[in-house]
């Protein structure tokens, strides 16, 4: 029997998810007060931040890099570098990511693989002090 490896984006069910996981993230975003600081960074429609954030995450989990394929490299240090993020923008946006990925991840192993990296891009992604 052949190994058969399969990337997280097939795991976790593929499109549908990935999708599931982005609008449930920007929910949250969107309506948690303890979320606010976080939400007044992004643009008033969190559409365009939705379709890049799945065509990232599409990519990121091994799915097709539809990302790079419409945008380039993602330099997402510097593609973020206007919003000021600082420590209660990176932690809101964990905890909307991580409540967002609980509700839609089924398989808590997944999601315990998933997080760590996500979790040193949103550090990364801090900005300012």
């Amino acid at each position: 029997m052949a190994d058969e490896t399969i990337t997280l984006y097939e795991a976790i069910g593929g499109d549908a998810t990935v999708r599931a996981l982005v609008r449930r993230f920007y929910e949250l975003m969107d309506t948690l007060p303890e979320a606010a600081h976080c939400r007044a960074v992004h643009p008033p429609s969190l559409d365009g931040s939705e379709a890049k954030l799945y065509d990232y995450l599409t990519g990121y989990l091994g799915g097709p890099p539809v990302y790079v394929e419409k945008h380039g490299h993602p330099r997402l240090r510097s593609r973020h570098f206007a919003a000021a993020i600082g420590p209660l923008e990176r932690d809101e946006w964990m905890l909307c990511f991580r409540r967002a990925m609980d509700e839609t991840i089924e398989n808590p192993k997944l999601r315990d693989i998933i997080w760590p990296p996500i979790e040193r891009l949103a550090f990364h992604m801090q900005n300012r002090e």
